[in-house]
């Protein structure tokens, strides 16, 4: 292609997104035309700007970076190349990623240079995939952890910091309810207490 590459830049930490913009722009042949803070932005920002390749970062508020890549898929006519960028490289969220369109993805722990040499790679119709992420894609998929919708309530209640009595009181149940439901969770999720059952759930996309 001719002329630098030009790239939008989405994620909703500002120290982040800026830290992206600046390491990018010290490249001669990368031209940061646009950013956004969620994915809502990020979409208006490409039918504005026509970038060649969108860094989006997974999670973010209003419009997380999974249902921002379906939301290109649907769109007509060309896409950017997408590049995500993510703190965890779990295998759901590697596999969301690339099932709705991703082609690319790094860790947000990357260095200048494999951003930059990932960019360019990606304008250039190449793939970017890290070790991680080759080892994710290539095995089989990990039985996902079926969370009965009451369940899933129950972990959402304490993700916010509820104690046990709090979240019966806001769904209507016992506290012993509660306690067995958590119970079930933990069993699911492979977890030994509250935190790590939330952490588990927050990783593989449950709540």
């Amino acid at each position: 292609m001719t002329g630098p590459v030009r790239v939008v830049v989405a994620d909703d930490h500002p120290v982040v997104r800026d830290g992206l913009v600046a390491m990018l722009g010290a490249d001669p042949g990368i031209d940061v035309v646009g950013t956004g803070s969620d994915g809502a932005e990020a979409l208006e920002t490409v039918a504005a700007t026509h970038p060649d390749v969108l860094l989006l970062d997974l999670r973010m508020p209003v419009m997380d970076g999974v249902a921002t890549l379906r939301a290109l898929a649907e769109q007509e006519g060309p896409r950017p190349r997408v590049l995500v960028l993510t703190t965890y490289d779990t295998d759901h969220g590697i596999r969301a990623a690339f099932e709705a369109g991703a082609d690319g993805l790094l860790l947000k722990d990357a260095r200048r240079e494999e951003l930059v040499r990932a960019v360019h790679d990606l304008a250039a119709g190449g793939a970017v995939l890290t070790p991680s992420t080759l080892a994710v894609l290539a095995a089989p998929a990990a039985p996902s952890a079926a969370l009965s919708p009451r369940e899933t309530d129950v972990l959402r209640l304490v993700a916010e910091g509820c104690t046990n009595r709090a979240v019966a009181s806001r769904l209507g149940i016992g506290e012993a309810t509660v306690k067995t439901h958590l119970l079930h969770v933990y069993e699911k999720l492979g977890a030994s207490d509250r935190a790590s059952a939330v952490r588990t759930a927050w990783e593989r996309g449950l709540v």
